[in-house]
């Protein structure tokens, strides 16, 4: 699997703290509007406990079973505006 040969998750780990914020593009995915998946959510994590800010392109996915977590951490939701 190329994540673990490669070590993508920690490559992205030391991007995100070496970084001033996250940009989630949360697009349509697998039929769930605004998906936000497993590695994102991570990404999201990693940057929430080294207080990076966290923009969201698109709405939370309120279906995700997730979605509370992603409220919790999330600084502003941009609404596909990047103008904000």
């Amino acid at each position: 699997m190329k994540k673990i040969k490669y070590n993508f998750i920690k490559a992205w780990h030391d991007l995100i703290v070496n970084g001033d914020a996250v940009l989630v593009c949360n697009y349509d995915k697998n039929g769930v509007k605004n998906y936000v998946g497993g590695n994102t959510l991570m990404e999201i994590g990693f940057a929430h406990v080294n207080n990076k800010k966290i923009f969201l392109l698109n709405p939370i996915p309120e279906e995700m079973s997730y979605a509370d977590e992603i409220k919790a951490m999330v600084d502003m939701v941009l609404n596909g505006d990047l103008t904000k």
